[in-house]
């Protein structure tokens, strides 16, 4: 990594960059304007950006992409766009700009639309001439090229203008909706009306509730993706005992195959080996993996488009399960399967979670576990969340947990509707130190975890590649070694 030194504007709106003058950069450079085709989703996005202006007649409504973020001094963290910007432009991974605001302006019969955003570095002399060499945060040669005005149109199916255009846009006395905390400089731009804007961030998440063909078609490769990084991961145990840090081979190895397939990962890899498994989110990835042990891998492939998936399986590193390991994933796995029978239009979102914990219920008490304190009296939801910690599943999309600001009563409490994605994931956790559990038991976490879309006539498991039952993931284990 080049090394440089001084300060530069970490501002996420416009900063000064000094015009070209001449010198070693001015002037030679061929004309490699390109024409570029209508991305595949953005006919998509064009009938959401439809929906969103029917809904808000009359109002102005500002959805930023949000910024970069500093991660060290002067390195950032990748850019990843908030997934509403997303949603509402079909942008891609490798494309997306920082700082890049969609415009709604109310018009007489809706809405005029615009994508203001942070063009090609020009090489004209101009005023930011020098950016393309001079501008560490967003100059060309530093970060690579940015389309051109008229080819970011052509690409999304949107009018395009300059960042630097925003405020004046914004300036019209109009009723104004902000996707608020996105971008700290758009925030300024408008006066805050938090009841306007809390509906507006209400709406747009309950927007990608239902996913659209194109919607699945992305989440379906996502996942593919995903089940070739499981692959590479079941071929790669063997290794992965050998290192002081099996943990980290194996986040390694599933890592790769995201950057291969996809934009990168939809969250970061939890490869929880040993006792680790019942910490739910275990992404430290420090520990080894042990024959004998289990390795909980929960990982997602995050698409070029940013739809991504989301999956789970217990692997016996040996490539047998114990007889105690069984027992604890069959149980887990007969729940998941009750889960995914209650999924179907019209059903109850909730209902998944029921039947899953129904059945944990009855194998927890045929083992004659109850945790402490808890008697024939104690609600079921509360009885077990020792053991089982959260939920049974959630929706899935541009989000890992996906539309996460919709109410309660079109998400939670709402119904099934076909064209839902959603995940269904029981699972069961002892604490190494659960002194309320056999010794045996203890250390002992398992979640098995599928990718559902909802169809007219049930579910349809978009991870269904994956083996699931005990029997099926040793034939597995053992085809790959």
């Amino acid at each position: 990594m080049q090394e440089h030194h001084g300060s530069r504007s970490r501002s996420s709106g416009d900063h000064e960059v000094p015009a070209a003058g001449s010198g070693p950069f001015q002037g030679g450079w061929a004309d490699t304007n390109r024409e570029l085709p209508l991305l595949t989703g953005a006919a998509y996005a064009s009938k959401r950006r439809s929906t969103v202006s029917e809904r808000f007649p009359g109002e102005r409504i500002v959805i930023p992409s949000g910024g970069l973020k500093v991660r060290s001094n002067d390195f950032d963290y990748a850019f990843r766009p908030h997934s509403a910007f997303v949603h509402l432009t079909a942008e891609l991974g490798t494309q997306a700009v920082p700082d890049s605001v969609l415009v709604f302006e109310p018009t007489g019969t809706g809405h005029t639309i615009t994508l203001f955003t942070r063009p090609r570095s020009p090489r004209d002399g101009g005023p930011r001439g020098s950016e393309f060499y001079s501008d560490r945060r967003y100059g060309e040669f530093w970060t690579g090229r940015r389309r051109t005005l008229s080819e970011t149109s052509a690409a999304l199916g949107i009018e395009a203008a300059v960042r630097e255009d925003l405020e004046q846009a914004l300036s019209r006395n109009v009723p104004t909706r902000v996707l608020r905390g996105v971008d700290a400089q758009v925030d300024a731009m408008v006066p805050t009306a938090s009841c306007s804007d809390t509906e507006l961030n209400m709406f747009l998440s309950e927007l990608r509730l239902v996913k659209d063909e194109w919607e699945v078609v992305q989440l379906r490769s996502a996942v593919d993706w995903t089940v070739a990084g499981f692959c590479d991961v079941v071929g790669e145990l063997r290794q992965a005992t050998r290192c002081a840090r099996g943990e980290r081979w194996i986040e390694g190895t599933f890592n790769r195959r995201a950057r291969l397939g996809g934009y990168g990962l939809g969250f970061e890899t939890i490869a929880a080996a040993g006792a680790h498994a019942c910490v739910l989110h275990w992404t430290r990835n420090n520990g080894p993996v042990r024959d004998g042990d289990l390795l909980l891998l929960d990982a997602g492939v995050e698409a070029d488009s940013f739809y991504t998936a989301d999956v789970t399986r217990t692997l016996p590193v040996s490539g047998r399960f114990t007889d105690v390991q069984r027992r604890v994933y069959d149980l887990v796995s007969a729940a998941q399967s009750a889960g995914v029978a209650a999924l179907r239009p019209g059903a109850r979102y909730g209902d998944f979670h029921d039947a899953a914990m129904g059945v944990i219920a009855e194998g927890l008490d045929a083992w004659g576990l109850r945790p402490h304190g808890s008697t024939a009296s104690t609600p079921p939801s509360d009885m077990y969340r020792r053991y089982t910690l959260c939920g049974s599943g959630h929706m899935l999309g541009l989000d890992c947990h996906d539309c996460a600001s919709a109410r309660r009563e079109t998400y939670l409490d709402g119904e099934l509707e076909i064209g839902h994605v959603l995940t269904v994931e029981p699972g069961l956790y002892f604490q190494p130190d659960d002194l309320t559990v056999p010794a045996e038991l203890r250390g002992i976490g398992i979640r098995i975890e599928d990718d559902f879309v909802i169809t007219p006539g049930g579910a349809q498991c978009l991870s269904s590649e994956l083996p699931r039952t005990a029997e099926d993931v040793e034939n597995w284990i053992a085809s790959m070694r």
